[in-house]
């Protein structure tokens, strides 16, 4: 299991970024007199939840009493729990692994299939966890957050559990064999611990051990070497990061000639020093760039992805760039795989034996290349791999010792497809696995890509999902969805319940890839982050301008959505354009701009958006905090936050004050915080088709109706 910043913290996304729920109290500073809504932080307090628990039954009245909402439910609730979903698949050892929820597993069983039996369309799984059954006989909400297994052997696993959906999980070991948690086997108590395989008797962990063991943003400060059978806060401690890192996380990474073992300790969100471990445990720190991101291990190389140039022995590349590593000489000249162009870049590598894969945007929709290992001296070249057009790719899962992966694959109207790929004589061949039944009517929809102009002349595209034959009078319900950071890309996706209850319905749907994202490049981020985060607000509204002047809609019309950093968005779109939108659905969300620092994770993100306590940072950040830009008289289209009691990644402080100031002020809004489901607010499948129908509804209410 590859574990670096970006998957330990993200990504978006993305992706799926503090110390656990029951220590949350410990984040909040005594009541300040000038924000009186202080006390909605505290996350579990009585009067809070009683807050929370009185406005849930208001706008669940509000939302459930309409007569459109059963039947919503149900169409979506069949779409959500369907039987005949693609199974998102992890291929190692000659095996699919799949974690499975449907209305028999609630909470999910972890099962796998050997790959000849994957290929069957109706294939016979073996169970090995089920979830239902271990949390029944623990009494525990557990929720999967996943299972690291020593390769090549695949003979233990380091389970990870969540208590309802907190990114803080319970690791547990458990054996392959036998199928079950191993007895007096490694446990690592409930953290945002970082871990990997050693040797079947030996970790390396950054747990929470009290003072001193964890960073200011609640993440690991520390790796250990702990070994069997001996007391955790007995493992020695190799590496020692400082208090304001985001955190430090060990990691492995496997190919044919071996493992490599690495460890990032990560100063910012975006920059890190990375040092590989050698066999004694002394640390060589590679000679990259801070912001670069280790993407895979293949022939005897890291893969690095560049985020900024890098000038090196003559050489010199470009950001965007991805190049080739030496693992056994740090001190060898790096070698360039793929240099980006303006409009596209690097989205995801993996590797198989022979060939490193590459997967990129260009102008937003999906390429995949493979590479062979060069002859020494040689460029490395790249063979297209034949996938679908105008689509993303959304999962990709491979075995270092294997010539097979799987991918997944979706566009706005395709119904999301699956393919094995494989290594032949003649090259890559790639066949479908599986389609997913249709779950709208498609016939008589059009995609196509627009382009807005942003406020500093910047050219903006977005998708546009519509009728070929709509009518351009402005009349159209409009939903425009956006999340503009942290170099998450929002690409075309199989819309599934928002294409039944949406599109069907004859609304027109809108995906903005405004700056802050990843859509084209680190540049296309970089552009629109601390002083510059505004760039991505005013490029939101350009296309929202765009599309009302284009007569698709109408202010009227006009509904946005957004969550996380997305959810940051949404609030500032109401703060500062009311008079565009008529809905916004603003899901666990970021509002508190000057505060976001203190809270859970908030610290971690001080390199999209600065430091409040920095003076100047505190005057951008306060030009666009919603929280603090809410004006007294200022009427605002009611708004529908969604958040999550178990988030601990972002505070659902920052809606409930957000929604309670919005009250002070006279003004309507709905708000849900469910109580479990972390920051995705949502445990399991039914809640998800719940979250969802109460979305729509509201939509509905405000743009249909």
């Amino acid at each position: 299991m590859m574990i670096t910043i970006r998957s330990a913290l993200a990504l978006v996304a993305l992706l799926n970024f503090s110390v656990s729920i029951s220590k949350a109290r410990a984040d909040v500073p005594p009541l300040d007199m000038l924000d009186p809504y202080l006390w909605l932080e505290e996350i579990q307090g009585t009067r809070s939840i009683d807050w929370v628990k009185d406005r849930n039954v208001r706008s669940l009245a509000i939302i459930q009493s309409d007569a459109r909402y059963a039947t919503l439910l149900a169409d979506i609730r069949k779409i959500v729990l369907a039987t005949d979903r693609i199974p998102a698949p992890e291929y190692r050892a000659g095996y699919v692994y799949n974690f499975w929820q449907d209305t028999a597993h609630v909470r999910g069983i972890w099962r796998r299939a050997e790959l000849v039996e994957y290929r069957k369309a109706d294939p016979t799984w073996e169970t090995i966890v089920d979830l239902d059954e271990l949390a029944t006989a623990e009494n525990e909400n557990w929720v999967w957050h996943g299972a690291d297994c020593r390769m090549p052997a695949n003979d233990r696993c380091l389970i990870s559990l969540s208590h309802g959906g907190k990114d803080a999980s319970v690791i547990r070991e458990f054996d392959m064999a036998s199928k079950t948690f191993v007895s007096n086997g490694f446990v690592i108590p409930e953290s945002k611990a970082g871990y990997t395989w050693v040797d079947r008797d030996t970790l390396l962990v950054g747990p929470d051990l009290g003072a001193g063991s964890m960073t200011d943003s609640g993440y690991p400060r520390q790796v250990r070497v702990w070994r069997r059978g001996t007391p955790l806060t007995d493992s020695t401690l190799i590496f020692n990061g400082e208090a304001a890192d985001v955190g430090v996380w060990p990691g492995s990474l496997a190919m044919t000639q071996g493992r490599v073992l690495y460890l990032e300790r990560a100063t910012s969100f975006y920059s890190s020093r990375k040092y590989i471990l050698r066999a004694d445990y002394s640390l060589e720190e590679m000679p990259i760039p801070l912001d670069a991101t280790i993407r895979a291990a293949f022939g005897g190389q890291l893969i690095v992805n560049l985020k900024s140039d890098w000038a090196i022995g003559g050489l010199r590349l470009f950001s965007g760039s991805l190049v080739a590593l030496s693992t056994t000489d740090l001190t060898a000249r790096p070698e360039l795989i793929y240099a980006p162009t303006a409009r596209s870049t690097v989205e995801s590598v993996w590797a198989t034996q022979d060939r490193l894969y590459v997967q990129t945007l260009d102008n937003v929709s999906a390429r995949v290349m493979a590479y062979a290992l060069p002859a020494a001296g040689a460029a490395w070249l790249a063979a297209d791999v034949a996938i679908p057009d105008h689509g993303s790719v959304i999962a990709a899962t491979s075995d270092s010792l294997s010539n097979e992966f799987i991918v997944t694959f979706e566009s706005f109207l395709v119904p999301t497809t699956q393919f094995l790929g494989t290594l032949a004589a003649s090259g890559v061949s790639v066949s479908k696995l599986r389609q997913i039944p249709s779950r709208y009517d498609t016939s008589g929809l059009k995609v196509d890509q627009w382009h807005a102009t942003s406020k500093d002349g910047t050219d903006v595209p977005y998708f546009i999902v519509r009728r070929a034959n709509l009518t351009l009078d402005g009349s159209n319900p409009t939903l425009l969805y956006g999340y503009g950071g942290f170099e998450i890309s929002m690409t075309p996706y199989y819309m599934s319940s928002y294409g039944k209850g949406w599109l069907e319905k004859g609304g027109v749907y809108v995906l903005a890839n405004i700056r802050g994202g990843g859509e084209f490049g680190p540049a296309w981020h970089q552009g629109a982050i601390l002083k510059n985060k505004q760039r991505s607000y005013d490029d939101f509204i350009a296309i929202a301008e765009d599309l009302i002047a284009k007569k698709v809609t109408t202010p009227r019309r006009l509904g946005i959505e957004g969550g996380s950093n997305g959810g940051l968005l949404m609030g500032v779109m109401l703060t500062q354009r009311p008079d565009l939108f008529n809905a916004v659905v603003c899901q666990v969300p970021l509002l508190d701009m000057l505060r976001f620092h203190k809270l859970l994770a908030g610290a971690s993100w001080m390199g999209e958006y600065g430091n409040p306590e920095d003076p100047e940072m505190a005057t951008v950040l306060s030009a666009y905090s919603p929280y603090q830009n809410l004006k007294v008289g200022q009427a605002y289209p009611k708004i529908f936050f969604l958040t999550s009691t178990a988030d601990d990644r972002v505070h659902p402080g920052h809606a409930r004050k957000m929604a309670a100031k919005l009250e002070g002020f006279g003004q309507d809004y709905l708000f849900f915080e469910n109580t479990e489901g972390g920051h995705g607010a949502a445990a399991n499948l039914e809640e998800r088709a719940r979250r969802q129908s109460l979305e729509m509804i509201y939509l509905y209410q405000q743009l249909f109706d």
